[in-house]
């Protein structure tokens, strides 16, 4: 594998802004190499199960063959509650003086206890504890965020903390030399793999019950007067599986190609043709229309039936009658009948060709000048397929509760292209690399890249190398990259789900759409990038690397949240005028701050407004020596990143440096991580391998509009071992290894996003890099034929 650093668009392509990660394969690899291992952790979930073998040989005269397969398979950890420190951690208040931000644990959402609570009428306030059975709903410790208490009650999130995966990889490759110094191959790759990951709880959000529904206690219906027909009614439908998503990804890539050199010109040709296909299936996705024929039960002929089947017969005589009077009322043929499965499944396919020609065609007074000359032209289409469309709506004929004509069918809806997509793309590029001296040598690359949907855009690279002593070497570039919208970016149709979000506005949490959206107007990302490095190599086993970077990245693309906290305020602060408002639905504009204006949907938009700088230093020291006259090497890796800075008009300058959490996909950024490896060899056929990471402490956010009661996550570390031991077989080598990762057992700190405190249990809770498994155990045995 190699990794390059900084831009680098103008020689691997466009969209290489921060770097290329390139895979380097073995052409001439003869034999067999197998590798088996599992892994668990130490509460016995997270099972890791891994097998791999490769083959290569030379077949006849000039060819050679290839062919590796490999399966994974990952049981992940299914509930956030199987961790004992990630106790329903999030956000609570309004990041205002008066009600700064404060992360809390073991949060419940007020009103939504998992048997159900009674929100109008005579028996407000009661809940059904257990089945059937009412008593006085007990609420928790009051917090800044109106919907949720600490402890009490009511109900909570528990998603899934690691997805399950299965996959397989498949690979395979022809290489045969022709005459006249030209080579010919074909090779064909394949990566198929489930996910499985479990997310919300669905919910009844002050649904109206009739007081005389079948199911209700006749006691309990007495206490209700005949002037109140109805009651609201809320309740985490915890006997309800939770939504649960499988994400089937088929992706397969075919590349053929010949390549030559003669009279001191290398050429090659190549062809690409690559297909992948995503098909999700969401289980246990709420029908609202089933849900307003199921929820208004009756009795007729002795039976608890729908009521729409006994005053509209025909309409929908297959409704089973649902009980949400308990935690686990429901019969199993009503929540069949009141869930669906959605589908989406979406195909990517890509044609590419590309050719170079490379060579020396002069020398100058230090040497050869290489340069090379290169052509790609790409076409990729992309088309989607959707069993819930936004067009697809409940139909409320004979439906007198719980049904708003114009909503959409189920909850969670996914728009489709069934007449696609596409895009496409040509480049040329030119590189040059050029003596000075000796020991002095200056490269520079230049690419032109047109694209049919975003533009057209110019990308440049100039570097130096020079070797000052036979120990000490400078190297520096300065470059001009992109990185272009995707056709998803561009095309994807309009999706839509629940989200519960505080509404700043009017202080309530309400269960609204998300929409989210694509954007046909977006342009190229445009970097900048500076660095500077030197190698110091002061022994022949003592190495040292320094490399320091620049980045300012302008026309960002950036996904913009209506239900941002930044984006809200900014919102009321204009009084309605700014355009951050587009990104949310209210039905009384933004002056009434009542209850009955809550928002009624929040859009998430991609767009090219922002601007973002960083710079940092990225440090490696290498030492090899003996100890107790025994081999040992130690490899340290340090990476120092101060500053991220994201700029977007209207609002302020939110700096990433240093913070765990942000909105729109900010990542994690700890100013400081290290890495340490030492590894020894007591004897020939034993060596131990002792790891170290360490990151430094970070805020839980950056933006500097906010107030936080406590702004602050500490550091973490963890410790890692391997003891692996060399077998001799006879016919190859094999050696067996034992692996623990988190040998102290270290728990991550826990944070949370400020915008994902109505969801406490269901996201974050950690940082991104933190590893929530705890103390991992692994074996295995790898082989060589």
């Amino acid at each position: 594998m190699d990794v390059v650093t900084g831009g680098v668009s103008a020689v691997y392509g466009s969209d290489a802004m921060t770097g290329v990660v390139n895979y380097i394969i073995d052409h001439k690899f003869n034999g067999i190499k197998a590798d088996a291992s599992t892994g668990v952790s130490q509460l016995g979930d997270a099972n890791k199960y891994n097998a791999s073998v490769a083959w290569g040989a030379k077949v006849g005269t000039g060819l050679h063959l290839e062919a590796g397969l490999e399966y994974r398979k990952e049981d992940g950890i299914d509930r956030r509650s199987d961790r004992d420190w990630l106790n329903q951690a999030g956000v609570t208040g309004a990041g205002t003086a008066a009600n700064p931000y404060v992360l809390q644990t073991n949060l419940r959402q007020k009103t939504f206890p998992f048997g159900g609570l009674i929100t109008s009428g005579a028996l407000a306030g009661q809940t059904f504890k257990t089945n059937g059975v009412l008593s006085p709903f007990v609420a928790g410790t009051p917090t800044g965020t109106a919907a949720i208490e600490v402890g009490g009650d009511g109900g909570y999130w528990d998603s899934g903390l690691l997805a399950q995966l299965e996959a397989k990889q498949l690979f395979g490759r022809a290489d045969y030399d022709l005459p006249n110094d030209i080579h010919a191959y074909a090779q064909v790759s394949g990566n198929l793999k489930t996910n499985t990951s479990f997310a919300e709880t669905n919910q009844l959000n002050n649904v109206s019950l009739r007081r005389t529904n079948a199911f209700l206690p006749g006691d309990y219906a007495a206490l209700i007067p005949a002037s109140q027909p109805t009651f609201g009614f809320s309740k985490f439908m915890s006997d309800v599986p939770r939504l649960t998503a499988d994400s089937d990804s088929k992706q397969w890539v075919f590349t053929t190609g010949v390549e030559g050199k003669a009279r001191g010109i290398k050429w090659d040709v190549d062809y690409v043709y690559g297909r992948a296909k995503l098909s999700t299936a969401m289980a246990n996705v709420i029908n609202r229309q089933k849900l307003s024929a199921a929820l208004d039960a009756v009795s007729s002929g002795g039976k608890t039936v729908c009521n729409v089947t006994v005053t509209n017969p025909g309409l929908a005589d297959d409704c089973v009658p649902l009980n949400v009077f308990g935690p686990n009322a429901a019969s199993a043929q009503a929540i069949d009948y009141v869930t669906d499965t959605v589908r989406f499944d979406s195909t990517t396919v890509m044609n590419d060709i590309s050719g170079q020609i490379a060579g020396s065609p002069f020398d100058s007074w230090a040497g050869p000048v290489n340069a090379a000359l290169s052509a790609d032209w790409r076409d990729m289409s992309f088309n989607s397929h959707s069993s819930s469309r936004p067009m697809d709506l409940v139909n409320c004929t004979g439906l007198s509760l719980n049904c708003t004509a114009g909503a959409t069918r189920t909850e969670y809806v996914f728009g489709e292209s069934p007449q696609g997509v596409s895009q496409r793309v040509w480049e040329v590029a030119g590189e040059m690399d050029v003596p000075l001296s000796k020991r002095l040598s200056a490269n520079g690359a230049a690419r032109y890249t047109s694209y049919n949907t975003s533009g057209n855009y110019v990308t440049w690279k100039v570097g130096m190398d020079w070797s000052v002593t036979d120990t000490l070497r400078i190297r520096a570039t300065r470059s001009r990259d992109i990185r272009a919208p995707t056709l998803y970016d561009l095309f994807a149709p309009i999706s839509q789900v629940q989200v519960r979000p505080t509404d700043l506005l009017t202080g309530t949490s309400p269960t609204v759409p998300q929409i989210d959206e694509s954007n046909p107007k977006l342009t190229a990302e445009i970097g900048n990038t500076v660095t500077l490095g030197a190698v110091w190599k002061p022994l022949p086993k003592l190495s040292f690397a320094a490399d320091a970077y620049r980045i300012k990245i302008s026309d960002a693309i950036t996904t913009v949240s209506g239900s941002t906290a930044a984006f809200q305020q900014a919102c009321y602060q204009s009084g309605g005028t700014s355009p951050y408002c587009a990104l949310q639905v209210r039905p009384n504009g933004y002056a009434d701050k009542s209850a009955a204006n809550a928002v009624t949907a929040w859009v998430n938009r991609s767009v090219n407004i922002s601007e973002i700088e960083t710079f940092g230093l990225d440090l490696e020291g290498n030492y090899s020596a003996k100890l107790f006259d025994r081999p040992m090497s130690l490899r340290v890796l340090t990476a120092w990143q101060p500053h991220v800075y994201y700029r977007q008009p209207g609002l302020a300058t939110v700096d990433q440096g240093g913070v765990a959490f942000g909105a729109g996909g900010m990542a994690s950024t700890p100013a400081v991580r290290v890495s340490g490896y030492f590894r020894f060899r007591p004897m020939n056929d034993f060596t131990v391998d002792i790891s170290q990471r360490w990151r430094s402490a970070m805020k839980l956010s950056g933006d500097p509009a906010e107030v936080w009661a406590n702004n602050h996550m500490r550091s973490f570390a963890t410790t890692g071992v391997n003891f692996a031991y060399k077998l001799d077989l006879g016919m190859g080598d094999a050696q067996l290894y034992f692996n623990i990762e988190n040998l102290f057992d270290a728990e991550p700190p826990v944070g949370a996003f400020s915008g994902n405190g109505t969801r406490a249990g269901l996201r974050d809770g950690f940082a991104l890099a933190d590893d929530p498994r705890g103390r991992y155990f692994s074996i295995g045995i790898r082989s060589l034929f």
